[in-house]
């Protein structure tokens, strides 16, 4: 994701990377137990099952646990941080978070033999930020209610939303690199890469600035000025992606990066034949979208006032994937309209067996299963089986994989996600083909 609807992201720091004896030390033992997991995932060839899963050859349900309450799991101080500056504490809490997740609830994730480093750099963003009052329940979890105060309501306001502006960082990304090989010489190739996921979602953002219930309305009151809107954040992201093809910022995401809201990008289509691996364009990489807010909008009125918009965006990329947590299983024959879509979210407030009859085996359904089974005073295995056997028999034949993401809370029992891991591979494996 490239930008954060709360703030302005700030320009990052290019300073000298200074660690000390026991902050490398930390890493590099940290680093070494990750090289082993990433062997053991190597050699259980799951990078085939996912690319099969992307392919429409799927061999079983795949499983994946994302968007995790980090605050609420550390056992045995696994999560405890022990360095000090700033970048490895940055580093540290990747690599501790990367080691739990594969030692409890691996599902069907796969971590890498070789370290990356991201490429430096800064985009200014729209030029406008979410105004908010919150409310939260537990001041160490990062989800909580907001009301966001307008900042949208009349045509002129539109040009509140700005063009984005990148900006490389070379000498920043060099002393990154240079620090990442340093640290981790003898245990990892560090391999330098550049934007892959990009999370195009216009109306996540506008609501945060029109208000949702204004936004509503005016679909109908003042349809001109929504068009207008909504064109002109579709204008913002493709000039910045442009901006990120001129300066050759891009990188493949056909591997283990995360695609829209769903799994991994494993697929044999891509990048495709018209790919040069010192310049990676649109073409050669996923895209996405989604509007969730659009729930109880009719078919007709989501194409008009998103998919429609989208297909400039979304006509730039190899494959796309589309959706989030909005019910999807009566637009279907809209989402046909997007000529390279593979996957469709399937959130947990779809009707599973329409979704079976209308999408059958055309797309790849990104299953999100209610993640509430966790939030209840405790935690009912049996249930959560339940759960996914109930969907895995409406979608029985279907290409799925289980995405479980939007954990609010665990009730600060990490083991109800680990049992579940459990639970879901074992289904997955009743449903093999």
């Amino acid at each position: 994701m490239l930008h954060d609807p709360c703030h302005i992201t700030p320009i990052p720091v290019d300073k000298e990377i200074n660690l000390s004896l026991k902050d490398k030390e930390v890493l590099r033992r940290l680093g070494s137990r990750m090289k082993e997991i990433s062997q053991k995932h190597t050699a259980e060839n799951k990078a085939e099952l996912w690319r099969a899963l992307n392919d429409l050859k799927s061999k079983r349900p795949m499983v994946w646990i994302n968007e995790i309450p980090w605050h609420e799991m550390d056992v045995n101080a696994e999560l405890t941080l022990q360095c000090e500056n700033e970048w490895a504490r940055e580093m540290e809490t990747y690599l501790r978070r990367t080691i739990y997740q594969s030692t409890h609830m691996p599902g069907d994730m796969i971590v890498n033999e070789f370290l990356e480093c991201p490429k430096v750099f800064h985009s200014t963003d729209f030029g406008i930020v979410e105004d908010v009052d919150i409310v939260r329940t537990d001041e160490n979890n990062e989800t909580y209610s907001r009301h966001f105060n307008i900042q949208i309501s009349d045509p002129e306001d539109i040009y509140k939303i700005e063009m984005p502006r990148i900006t490389c960082m070379p000498e920043a990304t060099e002393r990154r690199f240079a620090v990442t090989r340093d640290v981790f010489e003898g245990i990892f190739d560090v391999v330098l890469v550049g934007q892959t996921h990009i999370w195009f979602t216009p109306w996540d953002y506008l609501i945060r600035w029109w208000g949702i219930e204004e936004a509503m309305t005016d679909l109908v009151m003042r349809p001109d000025m929504v068009h207008a809107a909504y064109e002109r954040m579709v204008q913002a992201w493709m000039v910045e992606l442009d901006q990120m093809v001129d300066l050759n910022l891009l990188s493949l995401d056909n591997n283990n990066t995360r695609i829209g809201s769903g799994g991994y990008g494993y697929v044999s289509s891509l990048p495709g034949p018209d790919y040069d691996p010192e310049y990676v364009r649109p073409h050669n990489m996923w895209g996405c979208s989604n509007s969730q807010i659009f729930a109880c909008v009719s078919p007709e009125m989501h194409w008009e006032f998103a998919v429609e918009h989208d297909l400039k965006w979304l006509s730039r990329f190899g494959l796309t994937y589309y959706g989030c947590c909005e019910p999807l299983d009566n637009k279907i024959d809209v989402l046909r309209r997007i000529p390279n879509l593979r996957k469709i979210s399937t959130s947990a407030w779809c009707d599973f067996s329409k979704m079976a009859e209308i999408a059958g085996k055309d797309y790849v359904l990104s299953v999100k299963p209610s993640p509430a089974v966790f939030a209840t005073d405790s935690f009912d295995a049996d249930a959560a089986e339940k759960q996914l056997r109930d969907i895995m028999e409406q979608l029985k034949g279907c290409h799925v994989e289980f995405i479980l993401k939007d954990i609010s809370t665990v009730r600060y029992q990490p083991q109800r996600l680990w049992e579940w891991e459990k639970i879901a591979m074992r289904v997955a494996q009743d449903y093999e083909y």
